[in-house]
């Protein structure tokens, strides 16, 4: 290469060159420099979007506390009942009674509900006031669909909510 190149005038040798330092320099920037500079500015965005993120967490949690605080022991009174009484005799208010069939301690946080040939609806909005009212969290739930509009048979594991 070194023979070929004094080979070449002075004038072809300085272009030769000059031309190799520039692609030299164009390669460098295409391989190295522009992907690092894309990458830069995609990281940016994410920090951004992060950063955006975790202030409306930050916002949600200070609502949450307050919710927590405002709804207290008001919302969550069970009056001395275990989860056990809770979930049978808030059941039989919903107008499960019928439907329910047992109601198994599985320890003293945990309780299973079965109901057979239930309104679906009545034992969501069951659920729910559970949830709202007493801080009653659903951990399982199974609904085989049976005859009729809207009826299942329905287990349900119930959990103290964690507060």
């Amino acid at each position: 290469m070194k023979a070929w190149l004094a080979e070449r005038s002075p004038r072809d040798r300085a272009v030769l060159l000059g031309g190799g330092a520039l692609v030299l320099l164009m390669l460098a920037w295409a391989w190295v420099w522009h992907p690092l500079a894309e990458s830069r500015t995609r990281l940016e965005a994410r920090v951004a979007a992060a950063e955006a993120d975790l202030a409306w967490m930050r916002g949600a949690s200070a609502e949450v506390q307050r919710l927590r605080a405002t709804a207290g022991g008001a919302g969550l009174d069970r009056a001395g009942r275990s989860l056990l009484a809770l979930a049978d005799t808030s059941a039989r208010d919903a107008g499960l009674g019928p439907a329910l069939t047992r109601v198994e301690p599985v320890n003293e946080t945990r309780v299973n509900v079965w109901f057979e040939r239930a309104s679906f609806d009545t034992v969501a909005t069951w659920l729910e006031t559970l949830a709202l009212r007493y801080g009653v969290a659903v951990d399982e739930i199974a609904a085989d669909r049976v005859e009729g509009v809207g009826l299942a048979n329905v287990r349900v594991t119930l959990v103290d909510a964690p507060q």
